[in-house]
């Protein structure tokens, strides 16, 4: 039986979830649609992964890895069942259509017009289920100009102007640590969408294509940043705009044993408050200098940080109710209090891997909380009992593995 630890070693409580009885069939690849159907999963959605024989889900071999399966795998693919099947093959479509005439949802993640190729997209699967939602995620979309070109995270965040984001002032763009356009765009974006039409079916009766593109997920997310080019004539840039570290109340300074800090008091009544208990009162009326003043003010900032060390700092602003905090390396935040007492470290037991850690829930509900109810599944583990449920015989299942099928 599965086991799960959280964090703080409470037990998790075994209620349905809220998608409880949503079934999924999970064609993705790679990271942004398997983490949207895995947070599916963790609400009780009933979810079979259905990958390419011999090889799998290309996630299962990125680095690093675990004893088999690489840990990126593993933190996206717990609570779903596995199957293999060629797509290729007349037999293996013929499989895909039967089970997609059993589920509520199907979500895939080729280029657009690869499921069309195989005689199995939204248009072909619709017509045998005319309940079914289809959620397509690809990097541009299924339309427009660039929808058939390759892409990944940092080509999207490029095209929609979020790179200058990132950086320092006069030093050009940066590569962004975090995966804001697969994840922000196109795991969430997926998630939400399904969902939307999940709601929506309820009243119609009917399906719908769900189309979601990462760079739109992703531009969606400069709603804030959006207003200084399309209300006040600029670009913003890193390093020269107040959010993205041109303010020396919203940055980022180092301290006396070398580690750092996060400062964000924009407000006024949150900067004044600093300024007195960093001792430099004198700069509570110029909370966002420009030019040579704001240099001024990041020389003498930096200053004052180094005399104490980071958890000095981080006493003093809790303290003082002063957002600011810690900037932790990732194994630090694994362990911090906030971290842990949310429960956002997990633990499984993995009949391969052994225990392994997961990322907790995100959104916490009071009566139908996520759970962990199976860790990763090995490739194609379900395949035979799937194959099974569709009433194929010992013999049949046999002779499709030893004829590349599944």
């Amino acid at each position: 039986m599965t086991t799960v630890t959280p964090a703080s070693t409470e037990s998790v409580k075994h209620t349905p979830g809220a998608l409880a009885g949503l079934k999924v069939l999970d064609a993705s690849r790679l990271l942004p649609a398997a983490l949207c159907t895995q947070m599916l999963a963790d609400l009780g959605a009933e979810v079979l992964k259905v990958e390419e024989p011999g090889r799998g889900d290309y996630q299962r071999g990125f680095p690093p890895m675990g004893k088999v399966d690489s840990g990126t795998f593993l933190l996206c693919n717990r609570n779903k069942q596995s199957m293999t099947l060629n797509l290729k093959s007349a037999e293996g479509k013929e499989i895909f259509k039967r089970l997609a005439a059993q589920v509520d949802v199907v979500v895939e993640g080729f280029r657009p017009g690869v499921m069309k190729r195989l005689g199995l997209d939204y248009e072909m699967l619709k017509a045998i289920n005319p309940r079914l939602i289809y959620c397509a995620v690809s990097g541009f979309g299924q339309d427009g100009p660039y929808k058939l070109l390759a892409g990944h995270d940092l080509n999207y965040m490029g095209i929609i102007g979020a790179l200058p984001l990132f950086g320092k002032a006069g030093e050009g763009p940066l590569v962004p640590g975090l995966l804001t356009a697969d994840i922000g765009g196109g795991s969430l974006m997926a998630a939400y969408g399904i969902m939307a039409a999940v709601i929506a079916r309820q009243a119609s009766g009917v399906g719908q294509m769900v189309d979601v593109s990462m760079m739109d997920g992703a531009m969606s997310f400069l709603a804030y940043h959006a207003a200084e080019p399309l209300f006040g004539n600029c670009d913003p840039k890193g390093g020269e705009y107040r959010n993205t570290g041109g303010a020396p109340c919203y940055s980022i300074f180092r301290c006396k044993d070398r580690h750092f800090v996060t400062l964000g008091a924009l407000e006024d009544h949150f900067w004044a408050r600093f300024c007195d208990v960093a001792g430099v009162p004198e700069l509570k009326t110029d909370p966002f200098p420009e030019g040579e003043a704001r240099d001024r003010q990041f020389a003498q900032l930096d200053k004052v940080f180094a005399q104490r060390t980071r958890s000095e700092w981080v006493a003093l602003f809790f303290e003082h109710d002063i957002p600011g905090g810690p900037v932790n390396t990732m194994r630090e935040a694994f362990d911090d209090p906030q971290v842990r007492a949310r429960e956002m470290m997990l633990y499984v037991d993995h009949p391969v891997e052994g225990r392994i850690p997961q990322l907790g829930f995100p959104v916490k509900f009071s009566a139908t909380p996520g759970r962990i109810t199976s860790p990763p599944p090995s490739l194609g583990e379900h395949t035979a009992q799937v194959l099974g449920r569709l009433g194929f015989s010992d013999e049949q299942i046999q002779s499709m593995a030893a004829d590349g099928v599944t």
